[in-house]
């Protein structure tokens, strides 16, 4: 199985946001020696926690300073934007790293509305346009021709070259799977949105109504995980109290930087609190190496998915980077 990352610069208490950056770079260069498939940054806004607000300028450095690893959004949020501007951006993110670059779109805001309606006054109505934007995009990066009759028929985007990024739709419902089958483009669910909730019917829902498209005669999916390796299983439960605190308060609406293990463990939680924490380490994929690649490898034979993406927050970058080296290890990717 392939392992792939999905890196969301996580901002720590007690630090500068922009060092959430710097480890982005730091820890995309790990993992391209690692051997991991694809690095994918996301999309937020307006967020104290998760501070990659622009993943096509994050791409950029990443992509400069990487040698094998795809690069990738996880993603561009479609319904901010021109359709003709995202497909200019990674053109030239294309012309970078040629042949590494993933373009994965997505309709949701990644933001509260206030903050949606302050990046584009226009985005309820474009995410009901996000098929034809889509649909667009995938002209304008290809080179290919807009339908006959579109008002934008004459316009191309450039640079143009001999390789084009791949598009992909990422959702967490069963509304991204749909339109991925009905475009014939690959699929990336959020599993880690929901613990899972609802995986398998959008991926057999992806699966059944694909439409076979050129670049993609058979349907490609993948899902994206929360997972955790330390060197010892108490380690891991130690480090998971970083996220746990986290989700309390992003329960109650707040959006606030990591804080440390030990900061997490003194904190004070209600009955609801520590139901939620419980719940959360029951399905959380924690452990040695060996625990959580067993949980992976179990999770991709279930799905039929030969590829996973996994993403893993931490207090300390150093735990983080460590995480994903025991995971390479454990699946032999180098």
């Amino acid at each position: 199985m392939k392992l792939s990352v999905l890196d969301q610069s996580t901002a720590v208490s007690g630090h500068a946001q922009t060092d959430a950056i710097a480890d982005s770079l730091a820890l995309a260069r790990h993992c391209d020696a690692l051997g991991y498939h694809r690095y994918w940054v996301s999309e937020h806004h307006h967020s104290g926690s998760i501070v990659g607000s622009a993943p096509e300028v994050l791409m950029a450095a990443i992509a400069a300073t990487t040698s094998r690893i795809r690069v990738g959004s996880a993603g561009v949020m479609l319904p901010h934007y021109s359709a003709l501007k995202v497909a200019e951006q990674f053109r030239v993110l294309e012309g970078i790293a040629p042949g590494r670059i993933d373009l994965g779109v997505g309709r949701a805001p990644g933001s509260d509305r206030l903050t949606a309606y302050a990046l584009n006054p226009d985005a309820g109505q474009a995410a009901e346009r996000f098929p034809q934007q889509v649909q667009d995009l995938e002209a304008w990066v290809s080179g290919m021709p807009l339908a006959p009759g579109h008002p934008f028929a004459a316009i191309r985007a450039h640079p143009q070259g001999p390789t084009r990024p791949d598009i992909w739709i990422l959702g967490s419902s069963n509304y991204g799977a749909q339109l991925a089958a009905h475009f014939g483009l690959p699929y990336a669910y959020a599993y880690f949105f929901s613990d899972g909730q609802g995986v398998e019917e959008a991926l057999e829902l992806y699966r059944s109504l694909y439409r076979p498209s050129e670049r993609h005669p058979l349907p490609q999916a993948t899902i994206c995980v929360w997972a955790l390796a330390a060197d010892t299983t108490e380690e891991a439960r130690r480090l998971l109290t970083t996220r746990e605190h986290w989700r309390i308060g992003f329960e109650r609406g707040l959006r606030l930087p990591l804080v440390s293990p030990e900061e997490a463990a003194a904190a004070v939680y209600d009955e609801a609190d520590r139901a939620r924490i419980a719940a959360l380490r029951r399905s959380a994929m924690v452990g040695t190496a060996d625990e959580v690649a067993s949980r992976l490898r179990q999770l991709g034979a279930q799905l039929g998915l030969d590829e996973i993406v996994v993403n893993t927050w931490t207090y300390d970058p150093a735990a983080r980077r460590h995480s994903y080296a025991l995971l390479a290890k454990a699946f032999q990717l180098s």
